[in-house]
């Protein structure tokens, strides 16, 4: 294209550019979808339709960047992880963060109808992303066990809150639940819990741990295109997982994920 005396506006843009030699991990968070699920009549405390849909477009993002090593995601949110040798368009942080986010939405529309069979779209879905560094593998680590955590303490509140909202034996309203949570630690509100018969660590683990997606090596059948027989292969499969990353095993088992 022939240059022109309005070219001299590019100046004005900003191209920041991310730390080399560190992990990046890039997190997507639902905007005002507090309000989104009530609309769309979500199931409380946990809905495993929506979950799913956030899986299912998780798996997207990591079937369009092969960069991205591993995801995690609770609730309305999805961190995806990058290794520290990333140059995925040259580490620049508006293109990275503008074309995961859009790329995430644009599943989460496309997808609706898998997951919410009898539920048309009331509103529009929104994400907002952020990129962050991290410097070790400790710093990435200990990022991630944040968010298991956090995915924790937020379930057992919800799962308690609800229990005491809809369960025919309590029907407390939302502020009479909140006001007798805000009294508890996490073992009163195991033994709220208890009282109603529930046995929080026996929970499905999708709603305790969130979702861990990683490649995993996975036997397949395929065709073979010699022979036309059936045989079983290794294959690597993006996996959708339920377990505690916060301790050593997965880690263990998995010493590729994330190298010093």
């Amino acid at each position: 294209m022939a240059c022109s005396k309005y070219e001299y506006v590019k100046h004005f843009e900003n191209a920041s550019t991310l730390l080399k030699n560190t992990f990046l991990v890039v997190r997507i968070d639902g905007h005002s979808f507090h309000r989104f699920t009530k609309i769309h009549n979500y199931r409380k405390p946990n809905d495993p339709r929506g979950i799913n849909l956030m899986n299912a477009c998780a798996i997207e993002v990591m079937k369009e960047f092969n960069d991205i090593i591993l995801a995690y995601g609770q609730s309305d949110e999805y961190s995806f992880v990058f290794p520290r040798e990333t140059a995925l368009y040259g580490r620049r942080e508006a293109k990275i963060e503008t074309n995961l986010v859009s790329l995430f939405t644009s599943a989460f529309v496309f997808k609706w109808k898998d997951y919410f069979e009898d539920t048309e779209l009331q509103s529009l879905p929104s994400f907002d992303a952020r990129c962050v560094l991290y410097p070790t593998a400790k710093n990435l680590r200990d990022y991630l066990s944040w968010r298991q955590a956090d995915c924790h303490i937020n379930n057992l509140y919800n799962t308690a809150f609800w229990e005491l909202v809809q369960n025919p034996s309590s029907l407390k309203t939302e502020q009479e639940a909140e006001s007798i949570l805000k009294l508890t630690d996490s073992g009163g509100k195991n033994e709220l819990l208890f009282q109603f018969g529930i046995n929080y660590n026996k929970l499905d683990p999708m709603y305790r741990k969130g979702t861990t997606i990683s490649r995993e090596s996975v036997l397949v059948e395929e065709t073979s295109k010699n022979t036309g027989e059936i045989v079983k292969r290794k294959r690597k499969i993006l996996t959708p997982l339920y377990v505690d990353i916060i301790g050593e095993e997965f880690w263990k088992e998995r010493p590729h994920l994330i190298k010093e």
